[in-house]
């Protein structure tokens, strides 16, 4: 170290007088001491007051000038440096260095560059200023066809700096995306995939970019997903196809990228992947079946890729998918619910799987879990089910399945997200079922769940759910006995609540079921609607100019339907309706109009 402070003092001479052999003897003397001990080193580099000089070192035309940048990226690696060196005015003259034609001094300053960015505000900072990052882009588009080993290795550093300037920070990535740096990384990954570094560090660039929303449809024009798919192919080594799963993740959340890796056959790969790893208990096989059926089911998300997957439910793909339903272990159990519910997007696909047995294999599932079961199992399962019984044909041979039987299985769950799935589900399938609607809604258990599920403040889904069923009950069946059931278990306020929700659609589904209790049951709930104050509802909802003409309609349509209750009549009278109404005649709605004619009417004749 003492020879260290004396090289030191020499250098500073020297670094005046520019005597090149001498300075050479410097720079190799402080490399050593660098190699032998970077932090000590660095920090008596620090002290000596030399980083400045070394901003007048960075000549092009000098021949220690890669000796120069290679101390300033060592120093560099330790994170108390990096200040220092923008402090000292070394960005700007190794950005300069950037346009030198000499392959050592671009390594070197690459290095110097990317070190100093590295997690550093300001190092990116001063980079960004100095227009480094354009320079670099601009030598990976020129060298990227050169396959030699030197020019592979400075197009792996010069990637390595570009992500160092732009690790974590949206700002400077959406710039290096503007530059058009996408098309270059594909580009070299394709011509470099025998490079391991430089494939590597096409991967890290890549997950860092595709993060960023902007990037996607800059990466769905290349042919990013063929080369990810070739490469995902030759790895063997689990932690590399680990690096492949993290860049193909964020991607297959673009529509356009799943169908284009569907195309060049990940989706092979994946069924491959799960049928070795299925039977391991290594934990990262474990993970790696997870992730390889996590992906498989993004894929399915985009209408595109799953049409094709799907096949008219011939493709080997949807049959591979179809056995792991009924396997043992959770993640496959999981994975394979999740892609039915996603393969169940439309009519056509849904009628045939229901037509093939899909309904009972999602039963069996489903019993498995009932007791302590998988919540996620559970919660995948019921999704699939409720999108399977959108089909008008598909509800009474779901129904005839027992589906509402397994479903209720479920009412106990203290889990929301199971809760909400299997409301939907049971709101699917009695939609215009009334045989089957009655049949629930006589059900004094589910009834009373539902009561207690439309308090469930902490969870608007649930409750929302909560209301459209117990409304979705009265309106399919009709049944007295099913409206005297939701009165005694205290249904009829939160019907009431639901006419003033901010969903149009739930206000008018409440409405409906509200004129149909005041036409088949007024007598048995009169009392509920009073306490639950429906008449100055209804007047508000008149009144608002912002209600939908939906709105409006049925409200009418529910006063008149009061009228036959002594106690609502009375208070219909006492609020002024005939003056809200009469200023509905003239409403630009037709049907709107017409009915406040009928109801002025009936309002004169019973006043």
């Amino acid at each position: 170290m003492d020879n260290l402070s004396d090289t030191l003092k020499k250098l500073k001479i020297t670094a005046v007088d520019r005597t090149d052999d001498s300075l050479e003897g410097c720079l190799d003397c402080l490399l050593q001491a660098l190699a032998q001990n970077n932090m000590e080193t660095s920090e008596k580099i620090q002290g000596s007051g030399i980083l400045q000089l070394f901003a007048s070192l960075l000549v092009p035309q000098s021949s220690c000038t890669a000796k120069v940048a290679n101390i300033i990226a060592e120093i560099a690696k330790n994170e108390f440096m990096r200040i220092p060196c923008v402090d000292a005015g070394l960005i700007s003259p190794l950005v300069q260095l950037l346009n030198s034609k000499d392959q050592e001094v671009l390594l070197q300053t690459g290095r110097a560059l990317g070190n100093i960015c590295y997690d550093s505000h300001e190092g990116r900072s001063a980079v960004d200023q100095a227009g480094g990052a354009q320079i670099v882009i601009d030598h990976l588009r020129s060298l990227c066809s050169k396959t030699d080993p030197a020019n592979e290795k400075l197009l792996t550093v010069f990637c390595g700096m570009l992500m160092n300037y732009s690790n974590e920070n949206d700002s400077l990535q959406a710039q290096l995306i503007n530059m058009g740096v996408i098309p270059t990384l594909v580009k070299l990954l394709g011509i470099h995939c025998q490079n391991a570094a430089l494939t590597e560090m096409c991967l890290v660039a890549f997950g860092n970019l595709a993060e960023l929303e902007s990037s996607k449809e800059q990466f769905a024009s290349t042919n990013i997903a063929e080369e990810l798919v070739k490469l995902f192919k030759k790895q063997i080594d689990h932690d590399k196809r680990e690096m492949v799963f993290e860049v193909l993740a964020p991607l297959a959340e673009n529509d356009a990228i799943k169908l284009q890796l569907v195309e060049a056959g990940l989706v092979e790969c994946l069924l491959e992947i799960v049928q070795q790893k299925v039977d391991s208990d290594k934990e990262e096989d474990i993970a790696e079946l997870k992730t390889a059926s996590d992906l498989m089911v993004l894929l399915l998300l985009g209408d595109e890729s799953m049409q094709k997957l799907f096949e008219g439910g011939k493709g080997n793909v949807f049959q591979r998918v179809l056995s792991w339903i009924p396997s043992n272990n959770h993640q496959l159990q999981l994975a394979g619910a999740l892609a039915i519910a996603n393969f169940a997007r439309n009519d056509g696909n849904c009628i045939h799987m229901v037509d093939n047995g899909i309904v009972e294999k999602l039963m069996d599932l489903l019993d498995r879990h009932v007791e302590d079961g998988n919540v996620t199992v559970q919660h995948a399962a019921l999704s699939a089910l409720r999108n399977l019984a959108i089909p008008v044909v598909n509800k009474a041979k779901m129904l005839s399945a027992g589906v509402t039987e397994a479903v209720l299985k479920f009412l106990k769950s203290e889990m929301p997200p199971v809760q909400f799935k299997l409301l939907g589900t049971l709101r699917m399938l009695i939609d215009a079922q009334a045989e089957a609607a009655e049949q629930l809604g006589k059900n004094v258990k589910l009834v009373e769940r539902l009561v207690e599920w439309c308090e469930a403040k902490d969870h608007a889904g649930v409750m929302g759910e909560s209301n459209r069923l117990l409304s979705a009950l009265i309106r399919h069946s009709k049944s007295k006995d099913v409206i005297k059931t939701i009165v005694q278990s205290g249904g009829i306020k939160h019907l009431v609540t639901m006419a003033t929700s901010e969903h149009v659609i739930m206000q008018n589904e409440a409405l409906v079921a509200l004129a149909l209790i005041a036409a088949l049951e007024l007598g048995t709930a009169e009392k509920d609607l009073e306490s639950a104050k429906l008449v100055q509802i209804l007047h508000t909802l008149l009144a608002d100019e912002r209600s939908a003409p939906e709105i409006k309609y049925n409200s009418m349509v529910l006063i008149c339907a009061l009228m036959g209750s002594e106690s609502l009549h009375k208070e219909v009278q006492d609020l002024a309706f005939l003056d809200v109404v009469s200023k509905l005649r003239s409403h630009e709605n037709k049907s709107v109009a017409q009915q406040a004619s009928l109801t002025e009417q009936r309002l004169a004749v019973e006043s």
